[in-house]
C-alpha cells in the first residue's frame, strides 16, 4: 500500500500516508471505515497527500476492499471476490460482465504484488497469458471481415515463404484452430529467441508440420501469436501490436496492448507463478507435447521482466484488465458493433462456430472443441462446466478468461495476477465467479 508511519496518536492510531494514486478511493474508504469503526479515521490536512489516521488493526483489511460497480442481481460475485481476497486465495483481480453493451459488473480488488504493498487499482493491468489469443483471433476475424484474409485460403498466398517443407496446404483457419502442425519450434530456441518475433517466426516458416495439418489440434501455446501475427503484418503492413492498438483498442478506448509501454510499467501487476506441475517426464520423448515444450520452456516469472514487456507475442503477452478484454470481445457478443463502431459482420462472427476439431488435443492431452479462433462449449471438454449454447472463448495460463455468450449478448472477463494450475478453462476462482453469474441469470 506504500504506507508510511508518519507518527502516532495515543496507543492505537498510526498515520497512514495514502499516495496520490490511491486518493480516488478515499471517499469510499472513509465511509467504509467511519461507518464500521467510528472515530477510527480522521482527516489530517497538515500531512502531504491528505493522509488518514487509521486504526492499525483495520488499515490492511480495509485497503483490500473490492471496488467498482455491481448490479444487485450479481452481488454474490462481489462477495466471492472479497472472500477470496480475504482468504489470500486471490491476490489481485478484476472481473467484468457486459450485457447488451452495459457493464453490469465491473469490480476489482486486492493487491498488485505478492508482498501486498500495492493495491490493485481500477487501471491496473497485467499479463493475461493466453487470453491474449482471444484478441489475436479477433484481429484475424476483423481482417477476414475486411476481405484481406480468407479462412479457407492457403497461408502461403499471403506469406509465400511459408509453403516450404510440406506446409503448402496449411490454411488460415488451421492457424486459428491450433491444427497447423506447428505447435512448437523444431530448431533449438530459448525463451529469449521467442521474444525475437521476426527470428522465431522465420524459423516456423522453415520447418515441417509435426502432423498432417487440419487433422488434429495441438495447442499452439506460443506459436499461434507468431503465425497469425505474421499474417496480420503481411496484409496490413502493421505489426500485430500496432493493429490491435490502432484498429481495435484505440477506437474502442480499451486499455489493452501487446507487451506494455514503458510509461505503463508502474501500473502493471506482478505475476505470481502457480505451483510447479511437471507432466512432461510421464510422456513419450517423441510426443507432440514434449516436442512443443522442450524448447522455450514456459516460465511464469518471465512476465515480470522488461524483456517480456518490450516484445509483442500475440499468444501470450497481452496486457490488460477484465474491463479492456471484455470491451474488445463484446464486439462478438454484440453482433459486431460496439459504441457505434461496426467491426464485424454477423457472417464473420458465425465463422467462429464452424467446428474445426473435436477431440483430445495433442499438446494439452485434454478434450477440446475448437472453432475458428475460439473454443466452443461441449460437455466432454475443458469448457464442460459452462452452460450449453452459442458460447465461445479461451483462457490464459493461471486462470484468466474471456467468454463470449451470443445467446445472452454477454461477455465475461476475469484477469488476475495469482496463477493456479488447471486442466479446465479458468481456475477454480474464475469458475466460481462465472457460475455465480449464470446462477443469477437462472441458467445454472
Amino acid at each position: 500500500m506504500h504506507n508510511s508511519l508518519a507518527g502516532t496518536v495515543g496507543p492505537y492510531y498510526i498515520f497512514v500516508d495514502i499516495p496520490a494514486y490511491h486518493r480516488v478511493d478515499q471517499s469510499r474508504l472513509h465511509s467504509q471505515v467511519s461507518s464500521q469503526h467510528p472515530l477510527s479515521l480522521i482527516d489530517n490536512p497538515t500531512q502531504p497527500y491528505n493522509p488518514l489516521i487509521l486504526k492499525a488493526e483495520y488499515s490492511k483489511s480495509v485497503m483490500a476492499q473490492v471496488h467498482g460497480s455491481c448490479d444487485s442481481r450479481f452481488k454474490k460475485v462481489e462477495r466471492l471476490l472479497q472472500s477470496y481476497i480475504d482468504s489470500g486465495e486471490e491476490l489481485g483481480a478484476s472481473f467484468v460482465v457486459n450485457i447488451n453493451g452495459e457493464n453490469v459488473i465491473d469490480i476489482w480488488g486486492g493487491y498488485a504484488d505478492k508482498d501486498r504493498t500495492r493495491l490493485w487499482e481500477r487501471d491496473t493491468i497485467t499479463t493475461v497469458w493466453s487470453t491474449t489469443k482471444c484478441i489475436t483471433s479477433l484481429a484475424a476475424l476483423i481482417l477476414i471481415d475486411r476481405g484481406l484474409l480468407s479462412p479457407y485460403e492457403k497461408v502461403s498466398k499471403y506469406w509465400p515463404e511459408f509453403a516450404t517443407n510440406g506446409k503448402q496446404d496449411v490454411e488460415v483457419r488451421h492457424l486459428l484452430s491450433h491444427s497447423s502442425g506447428l505447435s512448437g519450434w523444431e530448431a533449438p530456441v530459448t525463451l529469449s529467441d521467442v521474444f525475437d518475433v521476426p527470428k522465431a517466426t522465420a524459423l516456423l516458416a522453415e520447418q515441417a508440420p509435426w502432423w498432417t495439418p487440419g487433422t488434429a489440434s495441438g495447442y499452439h501455446a506460443f506459436t499461434m501469436g507468431h503465425l497469425v501475427g505474421e499474417l496480420v503484418r503481411r496484409v496490413t503492413g502493421k505489426t500485430l501490436g500496432q493493429f490491435i492498438s490502432e484498429d481495435m483498442a484505440g477506437p474502442l478506448a480499451a486499455d489493452f496492448q501487446l507487451g506494455a509501454q514503458e510509461k505503463d510499467w508502474p501500473r502493471v501487476a506482478e505475476t505470481v507463478p502457480p505451483p510447479p506441475m511437471d507432466r512432461l517426464p510421464m510422456l513419450e520423448p517423441t510426443s507432440v507435447a514434449v516436442r512443443t515444450f522442450r524448447n522455450a520452456v514456459p516460465d511464469a516469472t518471465a512476465a515480470n521482466t522488461n524483456a517480456w514487456k518490450k516484445t509483442e507475442m500475440g499468444a501470450a503477452n497481452g496486457h490488460g484488465n477484465a474491463r479492456s478484454v471484455a470491451k474488445l470481445l463484446s464486439t462478438v457478443s454484440l453482433s459486431g458493433q460496439v459504441d457505434g463502431k461496426q467491426l464485424l459482420s454477423q457472417k464473420t462472427i458465425d465463422l467462429i462456430f464452424e467446428e474445426q476439431f473435436h477431440g483430445v488435443d495433442l499438446v494439452m492431452g485434454t478434450p477440446v472443441r475448437l472453432g475458428m479462433g475460439f473454443a466452443m462449449v461441449a460437455k466432454d471438454t475443458m469448457c464442460g462446466w459452462l452452460p450449453e449454447g452459442r458460447i465461445c472463448g479461451w483462457g490464459g495460463w493461471g486462470g484468466s478468461i474471456g467468454l463470449i455468450d451470443l445467446d445472452r449478448r454477454m461477455t465475461i472477463s476475469y484477469v488476475m495476477n495469482k496463477m493456479e494450475n488447471s486442466v479446465e478453462m479458468g481456475n477454480y476462482r474464475c469458475q466460481a465467479y462465472v457460475k455465480a453469474v449464470y446462477e443469477a441469470l437462472g441458467n445454472l
